[in-house]
Parts: C-alpha cells; structure tokens; sequence
C-alpha cells in the first residue's frame, strides 16, 4: 500500500514538473458558461465542432494503472453508476478511448450529438458522424460502461435563422431525428438528454428564452426516443449557470428551472439535467460563505457548485416532486497549470486553480453529492478536449488530459475513488 502512494506521488510530481465557464460579472451583454458543449470563443459549455483535418495521431495511453486511492480523499466508497465523463468523439481511436474510461473505473460515458451535423440535409444523414457514435456505443456497452447522448443544435435547414444555434422551427422535426437515434441504439444508449443550456441566446436563438417552449420541445423528442425505446431515460436539458437574468442574453438558471417546473417538465421526464459549475470556488464554498482567496466569481450563487445543486433541490421540493433525481450532466473545475501559457479571455478564473486543486475539487464535490439523495449520476466535464482543441480554448482547462494527451491529476483522482 505504501508503495503505490508513493508511486502515485511521484507521477504527480512528474507531472507538474512535465508539464462550462466564461461569465460575466461586470456586463451583462455576454454570456457566461462553464463549459464547452461549444464552440471555441463560447463559454466551456458548447460543445466544440472543431474538426481536424489533419492525419489522426491515437492520443498516448500511459500504461501505468493508477493507483487505487487519492491522498487527499477520505469520503465515502462511490457507487460507479453514479460516476460519468463527457468526452469528445469526432474522429477519435476509440478502443483507446474506451481503454481510459476502464482506467478511469467509470460507470456512464456522455457524448454529445450536433443534431445539425448528424442531418446536414433534410433528408441525408452524415455515416461518418454514426461511425464514431456507433463505435463508442458499442465498444462502451462491451465494458459495461452505460451511455448518455445529449442531443441539440438544429440543422441550419430547419430553422428560423442560421446565427448561432437554436431549436427547429417544427418541433416535429426533433421528434423524428429523436425516434431515429432511438431505434438505431435500441437497449445500447441508456439515457438521452434533450438538449443543453437553452436558457442561453446562443442556444436558441431564432426564438424567445422561454422554458415553456422547451418543455414542449422535450415532450415531443421524449415521443420520439419512447416509440422506439420505450427503456430509454428521458432527462431534461441542463440550464447553463450564467450569473445573468436579462432575459435575452440569458435568463437566469434558478428562473429559467422553475419555469419548467411550472411547465410540467416533471411529467414529461425521467430526471432532471443540471450544470453545477464551480468556477474557482471550491466545492464546499457556498454564496454566504465563500472562500476569501478566490479573487472572481462570489457574487452569485451560479458561480458555486454547493449552491447550485441545493437550490435546484428545493425547487423540486417546493413542486412537491418525488422519486427523480438532479442528473449533473456536466460539471467540473478548469485549470491551466503546466499549459504553458494564460486561460483564454473570459476564463481567467482557471489561473486560480492549480492541478492538484482541481483533483482534490472533483473528489469532493462526488463525495458531497454522494450524501444528497436528490442528486443522480454526475457526468464529468470533460475527458479529453485538450488534445483536440489544444491549448488555446477554454474547454481544454477542463479536460482530465493535458494537450500532449498525458493524465493530468484529475484522472488519477477520478480513477483513485474508491467504488462500488
């Protein structure tokens, strides 16, 4: 047992020495999110649609097991179906892929699908898009190791306007590419999330930020994915944690979730996604009691892991609902320490997070949630951008490799708990 900690030590230290959020808090004319499920000048919360064009190197696997607990951790032992990574897929080795989710010990993979660039016409479907997923799908259920698919950003064809992202013109039309996922992953994707973070403009925009419309965009793709797979989860999309409230540029996560409370977002779902971002703060500050050397991001309660989740809970009591978990769909802490240069413009909040930090951070913040009966599987944010996005995005602070493809601490962290 001693020797593993110290070998484990020591690939820390070795990797130090080696080496979904922009928010606003002084304008409220952007808009501020804690992860990429994105493009590359969003907040981390837009997921990135760079693809390379480039020959395709394999990212290197270390060979080296991680060891099989963290020196900081002292919480309880996790249940593994509780445990998930989001990870980036376009043109990936996913046999090395699926390798480091087992290295990881992790029970759910999360990839999210570009509705736009799955049906880039009306009536062509992209195989090259398919092979990947089907890959992942396939090699991931070999590993008992569940999926998730979040599906979003409707093809240019269907909507309103061609700026930014948004939902279709005819909710139908999710519907249909919704029941086509389904019946091609029939019993292999075991839960669809309905879009991500819509109470942002640049998430749909072509029409108002109303989440009464969003409650019946799920309900119809919720249709399409039941029709074909009737075992399929359904879980809500994950309002994004801005800080902001205008109303146009964003309305405030709290206020855009009790609006789909309201809604009837209850009855239409099997859970509800939710993104508990923390920005520097540490996972067990909260709004009334933050952490005095954090230097941003303490004037909101959005910007606080704890917060977030206890707020998003009492909502679900104040409705009076019962037996349907918060399902953090994403969540995480950005650092670019060992990156070799600054976070990008409006993610300097990641300069106060150092490796080990965001290690400790997202070993804690399972722990916590782990006592919280109200709160389901938890999808960490995010594997492996960094390798793809490189060092010059914001998604990539967030990513357990660094851009050479090596485990940062966050990987040996998440792969040391202990679990079930």
């Amino acid at each position: 047992m001693i020797g593993k900690k110290c070998l484990f030590l020591c690939l820390i230290f070795l990797g130090f020495v080696a080496c979904g959020p922009r928010t606003i808090e002084e304008t409220a004319t952007a808009v501020p999110t804690p992860t990429p499920s994105h493009t590359p000048t969003a907040p981390p919360t837009a997921t990135p649609e760079l693809r390379p064009t480039e020959t395709v190197t394999a990212v290197p696997t270390p060979t080296l097991t991680p060891t099989p607990t963290h020196p900081e951790y002292s919480g309880p032992t996790l249940n593994r179906s509780n445990i998930g990574v989001q990870v980036y897929l376009h043109r990936v080795d996913v046999p090395a892929l699926v390798a480091q989710l087992n290295e990881l010990g992790v029970g759910w993979v999360k990839a999210q699908v570009s509705w736009k660039l799955f049906q880039p016409y009306p009536d062509q479907f992209s195989e090259e898009q398919f092979a990947d997923l089907d890959a992942l799908v396939a090699q991931a259920n070999a590993s008992g190791i569940r999926v998730m698919i979040s599906v979003a950003k409707a093809p240019e064809w269907s909507r309103p306007t061609t700026e930014l992202d948004g939902p279709p013109a005819d909710y139908d039309l999710y519907r249909q590419f919704m029941q086509r996922l389904a019946q091609r992953y029939k019993g292999q994707v075991a839960a669809y999330e309905l879009w991500n973070e819509p109470n942002l403009h640049r998430e749909w925009n072509g029409l108002p930020l109303d989440p009464a419309a969003l409650v019946e965009l799920i309900r119809v793709g919720a249709e399409g994915v039941r029709a074909a797979d009737p075992a399929a989860l359904v879980i809500s999309a994950a309002p994004a944690v801005t800080g902001i409230n205008d109303g146009f540029m964003a309305i405030d996560d709290r206020v855009y979730f009790r609006g789909m409370l309201a809604a009837g977002v209850a009855g239409v779902v099997d859970g509800f996604g939710v993104h508990p971002y923390g920005w520097a703060n540490p996972p067990d500050a909260t709004f009334e009691n933050p952490d005095t050397a954090v230097p941003s991001h303490n004037n909101h309660p959005s910007f606080f892991f704890q917060d977030t989740l206890r707020d998003y809970g009492a909502l679900l009591d104040e409705f009076g609902i019962a037996g349907k978990q918060l399902w953090v769909t994403e969540f995480g802490w950005g650092s670019f320490e060992t990156f070799g240069q600054a976070p990008p413009a409006g993610a300097e909040f990641m300069s106060s997070v150092s490796e080990w930090q965001q290690a400790a951070y997202t070993q804690r913040a399972f722990s916590l949630a782990h006592n919280w009966p109200w709160v389901g599987p938890m999808m960490l944010w995010n594997l492996n951008f960094a390798p793809w996005l490189g060092p010059a995005f914001s998604e990539s602070g967030y990513s357990l490799l660094r851009p050479d493809g090596t485990w940062r601490p966050v990987f040996f962290a998440v792969a040391g708990l202990p679990k079930q």
